[in-house]
This record gives structure tokens, C-alpha cells and sequence, in this order.
């Protein structure tokens, strides 16, 4: 199974599933990251953390963390 974490910047996928925290789901989901969503990781802080994202038009940075619990199709 592919995540965000996964991919590398420039990469884009789409999102499949929000796993682990239910409040990290609970936000991301309130953001429109919900399934079928393309989503493209756009820069990467230099130890890994945090990464940043774009989806729907916007940028969000998250936690790496929170990165492997977003999973792509």
C-alpha cells in the first residue's frame, strides 16, 4: 500500500483512505482530503518533517507521521 509519505516531491496520487488518528481524519476531511482526491506533495522540509501538500488548491504541511496514514490508490 502506496501513502503520501511515499511519494516524492512533484509526485501526485489520489487519494484511497485516511487511517490511525480519527482526529487527524476528522480534519483532513473537513479540508476536502476525501477519497478520489488528487493530491501532490510539494516540498519536503530537509530532515523529513513536515511535508507539504496540495490538494483542492491549497498547500497543508503535516507531519510525516500523519503523511503514512494517508493512503493513495
Amino acid at each position: 500500500m502506496m501513502t503520501v509519505y511515499d511519494l516524492k516531491v512533484g509526485q501526485k496520487g489520489i487519494v484511497n483512505n485516511i487511517g490511525g488518528d480519527t482526529k487527524l481524519a476528522k480534519r483532513l476531511l473537513a479540508l476536502g482530503c476525501i477519497s478520489n482526491t488528487d493530491i501532490e506533495v510539494k516540498n519536503i522540509a530537509p530532515f523529513g518533517d513536515p511535508i507539504v501538500v496540495r490538494f483542492r488548491g491549497f498547500d497543508l504541511a503535516i507531519r510525516k507521521t500523519d503523511a503514512k496514514n494517508i493512503s493513495l490508490k
